[in-house]
């Protein structure tokens, strides 16, 4: 499957013409991985965002310092994740290792990706829109999830 194909399933981009993904292909860069790598850890400096173009990633959080971290969920072609360090530069919640040997990551740094919705308001303007609806999703979820759990 072609970059920009792959690009046009990705929930993050919806909405972007094909010139706009261009636009984001053109500032994404191609990283390897291989099996157990570390493509980052929790608590580390936020820069980048990813989305896995082949391969697989498992994503690990600890809840506690003296606990290993537990793998929450595992993501393939077309998912995102470090989506945050767009928003915040913060710390990374989750901590990411390859699962796949030869998985192919594209990255697009916090500077390249304010370059470009300085230069082109409106791929801004969609990948916010999509950033916010998935995260007022994620919040809605988690607080019915936390009402259950007080019932």
């Amino acid at each position: 499957m072609a970059l920009l194909d792959l690009m046009r399933t990705v929930a993050l981009f919806s909405g972007l013409t094909d010139e706009q993904l261009q636009r984001l292909i053109a500032i994404s860069a191609e990283e390897i991985y291989y099996d157990d790598e570390i493509i980052f850890e929790q608590g580390a400096e936020g820069d980048k965002l990813y989305f896995v173009s082949e391969g697989q990633v498992e994503i690990l959080i600890r809840f506690h310092p003296q606990e290993p971290a537990r793998s929450q969920v595992y993501l393939g072609r077309g998912q995102i994740f470090g989506e945050m360090a767009l928003l915040d530069l913060g710390k990374r919640s989750a901590t990411v290792k390859c699962s796949q040997d030869e998985t192919v990551l594209r990255s697009i740094t916090n500077e390249a990706f304010t370059d470009l919705c300085t230069s082109n308001t409106a791929i801004g303007y969609v990948i916010m829109r999509n950033m916010a609806m998935d995260l007022s999703f994620k919040l809605r979820h988690q607080n019915l999830n936390l009402g259950a759990e007080s019932h």
